[in-house]
């Protein structure tokens, strides 16, 4: 019964009490955008992701990170089935794809996200992790954008009324949709609602954000110059998305679309393995990839020998951070640094290219237009070596799985001027 008068005085505000004491260590899915706008993105997000996690994933919870649709709340149901067949609890934060097109403020926004899915913020207990999902997106509707990044004074009360009530030797998990960081001349979130939200975060050791929303990858470490004043950079984690670029690109043999993010990275989906203490890791996982790559590689097949060594190989480690070691080397050559640039991946530049250049579609949306990484490394390709086909070796260091590493080939060609 006092279940029932907690939840009638939360109101909006959704509590899952503490969940089963869970053996050492606790794995959480982490969906960014599965933006199904027709059946035919519910059916590529049901064999591209679920069904292969099915009966696999180990996960004792997920969340999806907003834009579960797009723009067509009469499917957030059909999502929800989906991903509840994965057989684990299910948290969903609401995107800015999931209000009411019809909505004429922010408050009315959400009706048909609370009737199919449920609750727009939420807090859940488990046994090593504390999980606060927070619908971050204020609708302005008439306007462009129609939407900016903040909370409701409700969820501030609601935040002020649990948060000290949880254990802080625990991992504090902050789901959101739109992120915490800014791009450079960009105004996506409400300074005043980031500050105050940190303000309450800071007294947690343990915090780790995950956001969604950019279709791209990235970590950012949250310090003074964005408000945060913890003892330790917050770590925002910007989760790809299981969309990847809106299921978009050429199809493969089972008629699913590339889907390949602006950033280079590969749709799929994350997962967040929690310890005792706090402490946690982190891994994205390509959807459709058995050998499971942490780094995708792109070369030119073939260089004059003797030619100016001004072509390189282009390392986007998915899960790179501005600290990882990346190096690599040619052959059983030693090994050597690889220079983190900004710059659109090579890969993509070429898929963009052979778009241009067909004289018909070749696939229903073409991939996204290249977009600056966040997580691209350069190495220039000797070519004095010998004629012939040359090995190179990319590894990087990852913070959670180590060394992780990947291999292509290009070839040294003698050519008369």
């Amino acid at each position: 019964m006092r279940r029932i008068i907690a939840l009638l005085l939360l109101g909006l505000w959704g509590w899952c009490g503490p969940a089963p004491a869970a053996a050492p260590g606790m794995r959480i899915l982490l969906f960014g955008d599965p933006q199904v706008k027709s059946e035919q993105d519910l059916d590529y997000f049901r064999r591209d992701i679920v069904e292969p996690l099915r009966g696999r994933h180990r996960a004792q919870l997920g969340i999806s990170l907003g834009d579960i649709v797009d723009d067509v709340p009469a499917l957030l149901p059909a999502v929800r089935r989906e991903t509840e067949r994965l057989g684990v609890p299910w948290l969903h934060v609401p995107g800015n794809h999931d209000v009411d097109p019809d909505a004429q403020d922010d408050a009315g926004s959400l009706r048909s996200f609370r009737r199919g899915i449920g609750p727009d913020t939420l807090v859940r207990e488990t046994a090593l992790a504390n999980v606060v999902v927070l619908d971050d997106v204020i609708a302005l509707p008439g306007r462009k954008p129609a939407y900016i990044g903040g909370f409701r004074d409700d969820q501030f009360a609601q935040l002020e009324a649990r948060l000290p009530a949880l254990r802080k030797d625990r991992l504090l998990v902050v789901a959101l949709h739109i992120p915490l960081f800014e791009e450079p001349g960009k105004d996506s979130f409400r300074d005043g609602d980031r500050e105050r939200l940190f303000a309450l975060l800071r007294d947690f050791p343990h915090v780790l954000v995950v956001s969604a929303h950019s279709h791209a990858q990235r970590h950012v470490f949250h310090g003074a110059a964005s408000g945060w004043q913890g003892p330790a950079p917050l770590h925002e984690y910007n989760v790809g998305t299981a969309s990847g670029a809106y299921w978009s690109g050429v199809k493969d043999a089972a008629g699913i679309p590339d889907a390949t993010m602006a950033d280079g990275t590969p749709n799929g989906y994350a997962v967040l393995d929690v310890m005792a203490g706090g402490t946690y890791a982190l891994a994205w996982h390509n959807a459709r990839d058995a050998a499971d790559t942490s780094i995708g590689l792109h070369a030119p097949r073939v260089l004059r020998r003797g030619a100016y060594p001004g072509w390189g190989v282009f390392a986007n480690v998915y899960m790179g951070m501005d600290d990882t070691r990346v190096e690599y080397r040619i052959d059983d050559g030693g090994w050597l640094p690889m220079q983190k640039v900004l710059q659109p991946d090579p890969a993509l530049l070429a898929e963009n290219m052979r778009d241009d250049a067909a004289e018909a579609l070749r696939g229903f949306d073409r991939s996204p237009e290249a977009e600056v990484s966040q997580h691209l490394w350069r190495g220039a390709l000797p070519t004095t070596l010998d004629a012939g086909e040359h090995r190179i070796e990319v590894r990087a260091f990852d913070r959670w799985r180590g060394e992780v590493r990947a291999g292509t080939r290009y070839r040294l060609q003698d050519r008369k001027p």
